[in-house]
């Protein structure tokens, strides 16, 4: 037999078992069938095929080929390889949203396109948009993956009559902490390690005291924290009968006199030494910055106070900047100081995965903005305000713009993304500086279990399904069973262990092999992950300046939708971002920070509250006449958008005229339609709970 027999023949068995592997499931389709693809992130540079921006006259990738624009990115090369579909670019560059609703009165144009949640429920119910749920049967890695994660399956539920699915999730991440307190740690070193007193030639002095104590004036608080090393719990003392609370004296002090930074320096060490009974020695930092770090929101204060006090010391100016937020000019950024006001003061809702929803003790829905608590947090985010702890450009809009914060030593500590921030360690950063994710800060959480609350560790940044996905147009697909069957393989097969290292890592030639073939591995999370190529890295490097995110969905075409792993970002993270997630993930699984559950949990008030509800179009409609709450609440881009609650930090409790946080929840509530709001999301959250009791 002559070699093109043989090879003709093995052509022949590789596009059976090729064609079988596709019609596993019972969705058979033609080659070479062609999707319509209106689908991507937010802008042409992150679509399915490459831009002329960023491909330019052609761009040679790790893998050693030359892209050119209108080219397919790697990742859908390899993704139409396997299935042996032909993708046709209609995407026009939009956020999810926008791109719906170009599309939204031509959807026979486009085969699959890119969605809110909400958007897409709501016209799947109106016929237009495929109900996945009908073909899980024939979809077993999508199947498989809904049924071991019940919240997402909850999430993506658009009909608890049918159960109908009307998207394919998204995830940046899932089951993993999200945002993180980020420092400068070398400067927390220099202000608390050593022996003896601290000393400075030159100081600045403590502005008058606004802030009033959070955590006790007297007592003991026992907190669990984990050992230096990393491997085990312990239980420390806070010991306000021995110490008192730090900004009850600052404040004593303050009342009395001035008091500069030098003094607020030795009283900050003298109270670490007496509160926790030396159990820090000299390296005083670790109760802010060490794997055994136990700090709270007075502690922060007095930290705070310190930093802006020592400016000389620190960066050599007379002038340095507290908590800021990444960009000043950008509301979608802004929106970051009253999360992390969330995890200071035990507030719920403020990091939502669904609006400011949460589940309670009582297994119901509660909305962070129609509490008093919510306020009250902010009233005091705002006394730290008045006191220069809180960025001028947080505060006045017209003050320099954070976004060189960090680079020009301007800036203290922000609540962000670990990967994307500690990347200035590798670039911005000079020797000896370090900006280092820390950890979590013990407050005064209601989970239910104690009636006066429980002093702990609590995250709500927990990765879930994000609110955009990919949806099936039935004008599109009608009456083509090729293209439907396609678009659903699409779906199913990002879902299988090949389909999802593709989709967060793009094709094998980006991953580092054995000589067998086989996957270099490293541990992540308790599981064996991939390690990228050298070559990958260099190229992340040199084309994207170490942002892993910008380099996959520019470049390589992944991460676009479906389930993005964190496994190759971790990769991508600076020595220094890599140390204080580490610390973050050993207290996570060692139980010492607490967060919601992707999962119907026993105690109602550790239960995820899902991305999306489901609500009817009726019921839509009639939220979005509550003009309010989607107007005053805003979390979208842009310093032309209004949150209310961000402007009670920066302006305090007086905005909208209101003077006190019982009129500001009240107002939301009855005025603004948050009660009527809040109705009905718990009868949908009930419908939910109902359908999945079913399930069982």
């Amino acid at each position: 037999m002559n070699k093109k027999v043989i090879s003709w023949l093995l052509a022949l068995m590789m596009l059976v078992l090729c064609t079988a592997a596709v019609a596993e499931g019972g969705l058979s389709y033609a080659d070479g069938t062609v999707l319509r693809m209106a689908t991507g992130y937010n802008s042409t540079k992150t679509g399915l095929f490459f831009d002329d921006e960023t491909a330019g006259e052609g761009i040679t990738l790790a893998d050693g080929i030359t892209y050119n624009s209108g080219d397919l990115k790697p990742t859908w090369v390899r993704v139409q390889e396997v299935l042996k579909v032909v993708f046709e670019n209609k995407y026009q560059g939009n956020s999810a949203s926008n791109e719906f609703d170009y599309w939204k009165e031509q959807l026979g144009e486009v085969d699959m396109l890119s969605g809110t949640a909400t958007k897409l429920s709501e016209y799947g119910e109106s016929g237009a948009i495929v109900n996945i749920a009908e073909y899980l049967d024939q979809m077993p890695n999508f199947k498989a993956y809904l049924e071991a994660n019940p919240i997402v399956r909850l999430s993506i539920t658009g009909n608890t009559s049918t159960g109908a699915i009307y998207f394919s999730p998204y995830f940046d991440g899932v089951n993993d902490i999200e945002r993180m307190p980020l420092m400068r740690v070398d400067w927390v070193a220099k202000l608390l390690d050593g022996e003896g007193e601290f000393t400075a030639e030159k100081c600045g002095t403590l502005k008058p005291a606004a802030y009033e104590p959070y955590m006790p004036v007297s007592g003991t608080v026992d907190v669990d924290v984990v050992t230096l090393d990393g491997t085990a719990v312990e239980t420390i003392q806070k010991n306000y009968d021995a110490a008192g609370n730090i900004v009850a004296k600052m404040n004593e002090a303050l009342a009395a006199g001035e008091v500069n930074g030098v003094d607020a320096v030795n009283m900050l060490r003298t109270y670490i030494d007496q509160a926790y009974n030396g159990y820090y020695g000299t390296e005083r930092s670790n109760l802010f910055i060490g794997q055994n770090a136990a700090w709270d929101a007075d502690e922060l204060v007095a930290l705070l106070r310190c930093v802006i006090a020592n400016a000389n010391t620190l960066n050599g100016t007379d002038k340095v900047q507290g908590i800021f937020t990444r960009e000043d000019d950008n509301n979608q950024r802004r929106i970051d100081m009253f999360r992390f006001a969330g995890h200071l003061f035990g507030i719920r809702g403020l990091e939502s995965r669904q609006d400011y929803l949460y589940v309670g003790t009582d297994n119901m829905l509660h909305d962070a903005r129609q509490d008093v608590e919510t306020y009250e947090a902010l009233a005091r985010m705002h006394a730290l305000a008045e006191e220069g702890l809180i960025s001028e450009a947080f505060v006045n809009k017209e003050a320099e713009n954070t976004a060189t914060y960090l680079e020009n030593d301007l800036g203290f500590m922000h609540y962000d993304y670990n990967q994307t921030q500690t990347i200035y360690n590798e670039t911005k950063l000079q020797d000896g500086e370090k900006y280092m994710a820390v950890m979590v800060p013990v407050a005064r959480w209601y989970d239910g279990t104690d009636e006066n609350g429980v002093y702990m560790r609590f995250t709500e940044s927990w990765r879930s399904v994000k609110t955009d996905g990919w949806g099936i147009s039935v004008p599109g697909v009608a009456g083509n069973t090729d293209k439907l069957n396609a678009a659903l393989a699409l779906i199913d097969y990002a879902y299988s262990p090949e389909g999802m290292i593709l989709m967060s890592y793009g094709p094998d030639a980006f991953i580092k092999t054995n000589a067998d073939g086989s996957y270099v591995t490293f541990l992540f999370n308790g599981q064996e992950m991939p390690e990228i190529a050298d070559a990958t890295r260099e190229e992340l490097w040199a084309k994207a300046s170490g942002n892993y995110t910008n380099y996959a969905r520019f470049y390589l075409g992944s991460t676009l939708s479906f389930a993005k792993s964190q496994a190759f970002e971790y990769q991508c993270t600076s020595d220094a971002g890599r140390e204080g997630a580490g610390h973050i993930s050993t207290a996570i699984g060692l139980g010492t920070i607490k967060h919601p559950e992707l999962a119907i949990t026993e105690n109602a008030w550790y239960t995820s509250v899902p991305t999306v509800l489901p609500t009817t179009k009726a019921d839509n409609d009639l939220i979005n006449t509550y003009t309010e709450l989607r107007n005053k609440f805003s979390s979208s881009k842009g310093d032309d958008q209004v949150n209310v609650l961000v402007d009670a930090i920066a302006s305090g409790l007086t905005f909208e005229g209101f003077s006190s946080a019982e009129e500001a929840a009240n107002t939301v509530a009855n005025t603004w339609n948050g009660f009527s709001y809040l109705d009905i999301k718990e009868i949908a959250w009930e419908e939910l709970l109902d359908y999945y009791t079913a399930l069982q």
